[in-house]
């Protein structure tokens, strides 16, 4: 058993996703021919024409452009969470069909760890303990694979780590990193939204030019419950641009 962290990896986009959405919102307000448009998009800078664009609130055509990431090492208590995002796509690894009985990883919470080594110590023997009864359970239902997965998994904690598949569209992504960046956000979908944040603004700069948490472009939305964070929150943004040369 080990400790797990969050990845994120970005599998697949849509192609040159800044053009496809800039192109979708000129054929809506143009009359020229499409092979006019195209030439278009390809020949011109098309960073002023998207922020107007979604400056009005036309967020329709930025649904044209999805994203797909491998998330690995997160808690299956983040999945309560990130599926309330409903306009998106999952494919989470399955506790029916794959058999913790050799071991599972396991998410430990910062608070936790802030209390020291003894305190992490104390939370992997929980881990553990979970394990065996876990065990314990498959053999009681005689080992008959997702048959005794699936009701043996009962006693497994919400800390247990698992991996998926999510596809969001960028007006879907946007509104996600809006709240989940949050600095008020859950710390473990927060570190997840950003690392997703960071995968968004390499592979499509200028749709996501002001994407991350509602606070990087204006006022925060909490208001008293505010985290106080704003200019850090800007900074953290203004940093991967920095990195990235944008």
């Amino acid at each position: 058993m080990a400790k797990a962290q969050v990845k994120v990896t970005l599998l697949a986009m849509t192609p040159d996703p800044d053009k496809l959405v800039a192109l979708s919102a000129r054929m809506c307000y143009s009359g020229a021919e499409m092979d006019q448009l195209l030439e278009r998009v390809e020949t011109q800078d098309q960073a002023a024409f998207l922020e107007g664009v979604m400056g009005r609130g036309h967020l329709s055509v930025a649904e044209h452009a999805s994203f797909s990431f491998l998330v690995e090492g997160v808690s299956r208590a983040l999945l309560a969470q990130l599926t309330r995002h409903r306009i998106a796509s999952f494919s989470v690894q399955s506790q029916r069909y794959v058999s913790m009985e050799n071991t599972f990883d396991y998410v430990v919470p910062p608070s936790i760890s802030a209390l020291g080594p003894e305190a992490e110590a104390r939370f992997a023997a929980q881990m553990e303990q979970m394990h065996d009864w876990y065990c314990e359970w498959q053999t009681a239902l005689g080992k008959q694979g997702q048959s005794s997965n699936e009701d043996a998994r009962f006693v497994l904690p919400n800390a247990a780590a698992t991996r998926l598949v999510v596809t969001m569209n960028a007006r879907e992504l946007s509104h996600f990193f809006s709240l989940r960046c949050c600095g008020r956000a859950q710390w473990e979908i927060r570190e997840m939204a950003w690392q997703m944040l960071e995968c968004c603004r390499r592979s499509a700069p200028i749709l996501f030019a002001k994407a991350g948490p509602a606070c990087l472009n204006g006022s925060c939305p909490e208001g008293k419950n505010s985290c106080g964070r704003a200019a850090e929150m800007r900074a953290r943004v203004a940093a991967i641009s920095d990195a990235d040369g944008m």
